[in-house]
């Protein structure tokens, strides 16, 4: 079984996860504080920025395509690399969501 390094950007936090397991789950498993809710790839609440490697997430229902490459959601992502992702970090998508919610009409320019 291959396991991987995964390095949490700002907090210098270090896991060490294996291909067959998610990334939240381990963080569980280490006392790691990740937010989360649906566990299901849905809600987002999980949502790190892959800032270097790459992940396998398939049943991440709630990214896109094109912000699977860039985003990760921990309870559906496992490693394929050694990975350094940000946390807290949401997708573009998201972020129109919430100006649209603030009453705002325009997607966030961001």
């Amino acid at each position: 079984m291959t396991e991987y390094t995964v390095t949490f950007v700002g907090t210098g936090e270090e896991i060490t996860v294996s291909e067959k397991e998610t990334i939240l789950s381990r963080c569980i498993e280490e006392g790691i504080a990740q937010e989360y809710s649906c566990r299901v790839g849905m809600c987002l609440a999980c949502s790190a920025e892959i800032i270097e490697g790459s992940v396998t997430q398939p049943a991440a229902r709630g990214l896109t395509d094109r912000e699977r490459e860039n985003y990760a959601l921990t309870c559906m992502a496992r490693p394929q690399s050694d990975l350094k992702l940000d946390r807290g970090k949401y997708p573009p998508s998201i972020e129109a969501d919430v100006d649209l919610e603030d009453g705002d009409a325009t997607p966030a320019d961001d």
